[in-house]
């Protein structure tokens, strides 16, 4: 994956004295379950120098990867990074552990209301770090569209007939929803989530393939398979136009959701003291705009932030821009609805 640089010349440069100045220990180690880009080497090879723990990622195409993963057992991983909407499920279920919050420098300067989401507040304690967020914004290819789509409905339209993809996600309810006029996404009724679903079998003679990775996405644009889905906002699109194919994103008339990644320490980890550094690590500016480089989404510590972007960077990740983080739909914990809704994801995956 190629990164995008965007400290300053100064910067740069002290960050590259610094890993080659500093040993590689080994002292330890630090095992995550996590998303594509979020122990990318360019910013992890720093940090494994520095801290002398070594890091092995293992990655995740979906939150609802995270619980089977751990229910295996056997002590496999030390930090997980599940989304807002599947935070509380990793409490309740007793994977993770809370977090002492006066062990991560940080913390104060991580946007509030992030610090406060009840998904990663329990009983008291807290259970997540947040990390990073950003929209599931919807994507096209510049050159397939005279007129750029404004509305969810140019994914049902007959003109892109096989060249439509949606995330391989129960997610994909709350899309179908929100054409239907749903709003209150999260809370769907019965009769709601079977509209919803109704419109997303409808749709499925439309869909080249449900997406199931950010790569897989990238592939199926470059190969020139789809021209219109949902997408991770600044990510796979960066990513296709390092390809040389122009693609926009934009926010559809019915609104987008949003979403926030918190790291959450997994319950009796051997490797508390390198998850600490780690975690320390990733709420700075290093692992702040590490992400941001990656994977283009906005960081959950706008001070580090500053730090690190150029104002254009920082404007464009509106990370001054609370009034566009307060209209995404950020993702809820559906409870005990869950199962409604992914059963009517499965059931559209598996209509003919």
């Amino acid at each position: 994956m190629k990164r995008k640089t965007i400290f300053s010349g100064g910067t740069a440069i002290t960050l590259a004295l610094s890993v080659v100045a500093t040993p590689a220990l080994a002292e330890g180690e630090v095992n995550i379950l996590t998303w594509e880009g979020y122990a990318d080497q360019s910013f992890v090879a720093q940090f494994e120098q520095e801290s002398g723990c070594k890091v092995t990622a293992t990655y995740v195409g979906s939150n609802d990867d995270f619980a089977p993963k751990l229910a295996a057992g056997g002590g496999v991983y030390d930090l997980i990074t599940p989304s807002i909407d599947t935070t509380k499920t990793m409490i309740e279920a007793g994977f993770v552990e809370p977090l002492d919050t006066s062990k991560i420098s940080e913390w104060n300067n991580i946007y509030e209301k992030f610090r406060n989401a009840e998904g990663i507040n329990h009983d008291g304690a807290v259970y997540g770090m947040p990390y990073s967020w950003g929209a599931i914004a919807f994507m096209y290819r510049v050159d397939k569209f005279p007129t750029p789509p404004t509305s969810i409905a140019d994914l049902w339209s007959e003109a892109v007939k096989g060249r439509v993809s949606l995330w391989d996600d129960k997610s994909a309810i709350y899309v179908a929803a929100r054409l239907n006029g749903d709003n209150d996404i999260y809370n769907l009724t019965d009769e709601q989530i079977e509209k919803a679903k109704a419109k997303l079998i409808e749709q499925k003679p439309l869909v080249r393939k449900y997406w199931a990775t950010a790569g897989e996405l990238v592939d199926l644009y470059a190969a020139g398979e789809v021209w219109i889905s949902n997408t991770w906002a600044g990510y796979q699109s960066s990513l296709i136009k390092e390809k040389g194919i122009e693609v926009a994103e934009f926010i559809p008339k019915e609104n987008a959701e949003g979403w926030m990644d918190s790291w959450m320490v997994v319950k009796d980890t051997p490797n508390l003291d390198c998850a600490y550094k780690f975690l320390n690590m990733q709420s700075s500016e290093l692992g702040q705009c590490g992400v941001a480089n990656v994977n283009g989404y906005s960081a959950a510590n706008p001070v580090a932030a500053k730090k690190c972007m150029s104002p254009e960077q920082y404007e464009a990740l509106h990370q001054d821009d609370p009034d566009y983080l307060n209209s995404l739909l950020l993702w809820e914990n559906l409870g005990e609805r869950i199962e409604a809704y992914t059963n009517a994801w499965n059931a559209v995956k598996s209509a003919n």
